[in-house]
């Protein structure tokens, strides 16, 4: 497959154009009936039904409920078409561990409580099954990753093969620019042949990179879960986008879990790490900086064991208000048997904008 460039999903984003609701009333035609004293009632006027809107999504912002669909009132003589918007739920993706770090997969709804502002809310619906999710697996292509690539290549595979067998995914390479190296497939051997599409060269635009990627899952309606494993090992030095914005692009109801791994060598590891950790954090998902490319095998396999030990958590929030304003997330878990549990999720969502 040749590359696409994923340059052009960085600054186009997810525009759609909101249909205008035409309402056309047509009155009826009144006969009177000559040979008869009886008024004949008039023809019954014919109410046309409201379209529907299709909804707007907000430039790819941070994680906010789905876009409402309109609901119609009634309607009478008078017609006038009412719309409301509907409470989505708000999806969470998490993880449980105990206090020794151990996954914890054997907990039920019960179990968690959620908290949005500080408030609790009511948990609407709760799956732990092992589904297939869509993954990016996002690889820094400059040239001081010449030296690793091999290693780093046979990791992801092995993620790949731990994986659920119908996960979705797809390859990107990047220096300055970011390659669609293979679009979604469940095929190894496509895969396996994207990973070593290796130039090796150019700077990093680690953040363009991570944005365009993510445009490129949302754009994948098939699966509702997604992921994205992004591995460099140096700092973002040629982006347009800022941490800032691609924070906010991955805080969606739609947005990915973000799994990083950072190859960050002795002088990076201090200021370096920052980055990766609070991307990785915001979604849910974790950083890894391991001191030797030894331990990249090790990390992907449990990258592959973290996303198959899933909950899938909804919530309704209780919270009316039409501010857009971000909203802070917790969810805590208690069981018996189980001590100093913690759950990893999206730290929060920007309402209004469009989330799943």
């Amino acid at each position: 497959m040749k590359a696409r460039t994923l340059n052009g999903f960085r600054k186009c984003g997810l525009c759609l154009m909101a249909g205008a609701l035409c309402l056309l009333l047509a009155m009826g035609t009144v006969d009177l009936a000559a040979q008869t004293s009886t008024p004949t009632a008039p023809a019954a006027t014919s109410v046309p039904q409201a379209e529907p809107v299709p909804a707007t999504p907000a430039s790819q912002g941070g994680g906010s409920a789905i876009p409402a669909s309109p609901e119609q009132a009634p309607a009478d003589d008078n017609t006038v078409f009412v719309f409301k918007k509907e409470v989505q739920e708000v999806a969470l993706h998490a993880t449980v561990v105990d206090g020794q770090r151990h996954l914890v997969t054997n907990l039920d709804k019960a179990a968690f409580t959620i908290f949005e502002d500080g408030v609790p809310q009511k948990t609407t619906s709760f799956h732990r099954d092992d589904v297939p999710v869509a993954m990016g697996i996002v690889i820094d292509n400059s040239g001081s990753m010449r030296e690793k690539r091999d290693k780093v290549n046979q990791a992801v595979l092995n993620l790949i093969r731990a994986s659920n067998p119908n996960d979705e995914i797809f390859v990107v390479n990047f220096s300055q620019d970011s390659y669609l190296d293979q679009d979604f497939t469940s095929n190894i051997d496509l895969l396996q042949q994207a990973l070593q599409k290796v130039s090796t060269r150019g700077s990093t635009a680690l953040y363009d990179a991570i944005v365009a990627s993510e445009v490129h899952l949302k754009n994948n309606t098939r699966v509702d879960r997604k992921v994205l494993l992004v591995i460099t090992d140096g700092r973002d030095n040629a982006s347009q986008e800022t941490l800032q914005e691609a924070t906010r692009k991955l805080q969606q109801q739609t947005g990915p879990t973000l799994y990083a791994i950072g190859l960050l060598s002795d002088e990076l590891q201090q200021s370096g790490t920052q980055a990766l950790q609070s991307l990785a954090d915001s979604t849910g998902g974790v950083a890894f900086f391991p001191r030797s490319l030894d331990e990249v095998n090790d990390i992907t396999r449990t990258v592959a064991r973290d996303i198959r030990s899933q909950y899938t958590l909804g919530y309704k929030s209780s919270n009316a208000s039409q501010s857009q304003a971000y909203r802070n997330i917790h969810v805590t878990a208690q069981a018996p048997g189980h001590s100093q549990l913690t759950v990893r999720t999206r730290t929060g969502y920007y309402p209004g904008e469009a989330l799943h």
